[in-house]
């Protein structure tokens, strides 16, 4: 692990299926509001991508549903970069804040692709790896 972020979040009613649990297509959406504050944490987000002429696009998603989660539960979600080259791996577990039941679980590879050329790039931009080495990982 290179790095790690705990983020805290709250279910939603606008987040429920008919069953009165989250559906789920919106852990998507959960896991990609812990990456875009681990990179907010961390110091280099979408817009020191963009300055650096690149792109993370998501290729691959690995989910694991394991308990689901419901209207008006506290959620911790842990996320942490576990490689940088060649591909941006992460790694997310969300917890019930209260009881720590672990609930849910995935994993994303995210290709960096120069933004001019569309073409994949296989080693991070340096404004990455100097963000990581500041942190003394």
């Amino acid at each position: 692990m290179l790095f790690e972020n705990e983020t805290n979040l709250t279910v939603q009613f606008y987040d429920l299926d008919p069953l009165n649990v989250v559906w789920h297509g919106n852990y998507i959406k959960y896991l990609e509001t812990a990456r875009c504050e681990l990179l907010d944490k961390l110091g280099y987000d979408y817009e020191d991508m963009k300055r650096d002429n690149v792109a993370y696009p998501v290729a691959t998603m690995d989910l694991k549903f394991i308990k689901p989660c419901v209207f008006n539960q506290k959620l911790k979600i842990i996320t942490s970069v576990e490689e940088i080259e060649p591909s941006l791996i992460m790694k997310y577990t969300i917890y019930d804040a209260e009881t720590g039941d672990k609930l849910f679980k995935a994993r994303s590879m995210q290709i960096c692709i120069d933004k001019t050329t569309n073409e994949s790039i296989y080693s991070a931009p340096e404004g990455l790896k100097e963000k990581l080495a500041c942190c003394n990982v």
